[in-house]
């Protein structure tokens, strides 16, 4: 008599299947992981990527960038970019080409702790935050309030323990500092301390970028340290669509170039607004633009990490609104992450963003078919996938654990099916049906591959309608509001250490208080 049919009929096979999930499983062993290889879905064809590319040079060549500052054109033109009457700096195909041969590949993007670096390239696929909301939405009430520095280091302690979100980009805006200087060093302080992830900020002035450079580098032990393992990476919206520099940005890129910091060149035009409403052509551009921030880039370093950051938004050409939840937005963040591939190079896109502003059914099916598409697209790194709302307007700190499983999900597609001998499963049929209990619930083969091919929410429910009726009928807002409370009552990470810490709030006005940083006696 089998396991199963020996306790009951049901209760031996689902006694062992809980025990198995509780167990903490190694990373070899987990139905899903950071940097699985996407890829499968492809919205272009490679005729069509051939074409855009094609039509990019064609930009490139005989449209140009307007509004370089000056040390962006001695290092462009020395490249061999050309400088017209117009003032627009123009870039011959050959120099576009030649650029995208020796541009730098298969450099990770690493963690305060090893166990987050990722290795971004090929069709390997990262999930993390990002975004500039302005607000912080309450999931009950749907009120918004504006986002704070405190706000800012509680989504990093919730993003450092979710398992689906891999990295942790700056994601709201530090309203209660208006100082420009202190919201810029403050991001990245409030950042690197919640978590040990890999971390990207943005800075609006060069100076504030030095001060945080000097930050990591007393983190890091050193300004040696910090150049083997920068584990901080820079958002630079260098372009201002379409085809103009952004120049105060552009003065941030030089500093991060020469500073050893990743640089994701970030181009963010809206289809039907500051690109084409025809989403081949915004890809165009945006694929023109992050090829200029790649020679730009070069020019002042050969081989120096940059990110190619093709991240095109959509219009609601109703209204001219952004609609970041949209199936044209999918549409344009796979058909870049094709782009990558094209190129070879490390990419950043973004999904995630949908246009409900509360955790509500809206918001689940505008990330999840999003993040569905982009993820099976292969993009190296995937932004704004967690907590962000109403378009890049509002964030919601427990829509992070809700999007930590749909996240989960969405690898377990990426991953897909694995056909061989042992998965075909003849001799488990064999078994079950001629000498067993005529099912699988209790068979070696289920109870081995259970925590190994499938992944379980943490916060949906899968309980019967009687189960759930005894629980209190709770939904999955009412869960993942308990569980951002009890990662905000318990994880209050102390990797970087207090002497440290001590000499830099000595140097810089840091405004997280220390008693914010420590859990409540």
């Amino acid at each position: 008599m089998s396991a199963v049919q020996a306790e009951s009929p049901r209760r031996g096979g689902r006694e062992a299947r809980r025990a198995l999930r509780a167990a903490p499983l190694a990373m070899n062993e987990r139905p899903v992981w950071p940097g699985m290889s996407g890829g499968h879905f492809k919205v272009m064809s490679d005729a069509d990527l051939q074409r855009i590319h094609q039509a990019a040079l064609d930009v490139l060549e005989q449209v140009g960038f307007a509004d370089a500052i000056p040390s962006g054109i001695e290092a462009m033109t020395r490249a061999g970019a050309k400088l017209e009457s117009n003032g627009r700096l123009t870039f011959p195909r050959a120099l576009v080409e030649d650029t995208v041969a020796k541009a730098a590949r298969k450099f990770p993007l690493v963690g305060q702790d090893p166990r987050h670096d990722m290795e971004p390239w090929g069709k390997k696929v990262y999930f993390g935050t990002a975004g500039a909301a302005v607000n912080i939405v309450d999931p009950i009430t749907g009120e918004y309030r504006e986002s704070t520095t405190k706000d800012l280091y509680d989504i990093a302690r919730i993003v450092d323990e979710m398992e689906h979100v891999h990295f942790f980009q700056r994601a709201v805006v530090c309203r209660d500092l208006p100082d420009p200087f202190e919201m810029d060093f403050n991001t990245c302080y409030a950042s690197v301390m919640g978590t040990t992830k890999h971390v990207g900020a943005s800075w609006v002035d060069p100076m504030h970028l030095k001060a945080s450079l000097e930050m990591l580098h007393m983190m890091a032990g050193g300004e040696a340290k910090w150049r083997e393992r920068p584990f901080v990476s820079q958002s630079n919206c260098f372009v201002v669509p379409p085809l103009k520099f952004a120049q105060d940005a552009c003065r941030c890129l030089e500093v991060a170039v020469e500073g050893g910091m990743p640089v994701l060149l970030l181009s963010a035009a809206q289809a039907g607004a500051t690109s084409p409403a025809a989403l081949a052509g915004t890809i165009v551009q945006a694929v023109a633009e992050c090829l200029v921030g790649l020679i730009y880039v070069n020019a002042l370093q050969p081989g120096a990490p940059a990110i190619f950051g093709t991240w095109p938004f959509v219009s609601d050409l109703r209204t001219g609104a952004m609609s970041g939840g949209s199936p044209e937005q999918a549409l344009l963040s796979a058909g870049c992450a094709q782009m990558f591939h094209f190129y070879d190079l490390t990419g950043g896109t973004a999904s995630g963003m949908t246009d409900s502003k509360i955790p509500d059914a809206q918001a689940g099916y505008e990330k999840a078919y999003n993040h569905a598409l982009v993820g099976n697209a292969g993009a190296n790194l995937i932004y704004e996938s967690a907590g962000m709302h109403a378009s890049l307007l509002g964030y919601c700190l427990e829509s992070i654990i809700i999007d930590n499983d749909i996240l989960g999900a969405t690898q377990r597609t990426i991953r897909g099916i694995e056909v061989n001998d042992e998965t075909v499963s003849l001799e488990t049929i064999k078994k079950t049906c001629l000498e067993g209990p005529g099912h699988y619930l209790g068979s070696e083969q289920t109870l081995r591959l259970m925590q190994k091919d499938y992944v379980y929410p943490t916060v949906g429910d899968r309980t019967s309608p009687k189960e759930w009726v005894e629980r209190g009928q709770t939904n999955i807002v009412d869960k993942a509001i308990k569980q951002t409370k009890l990662i905000l009552d318990r994880n209050y990470p102390r990797h970087v250490p207090d002497a440290v810490d001590d000499a830099i709030r000595a140097k810089f006005p840091v405004r997280l208080p220390r008693e914010q940083m420590r859990p409540k006696q």
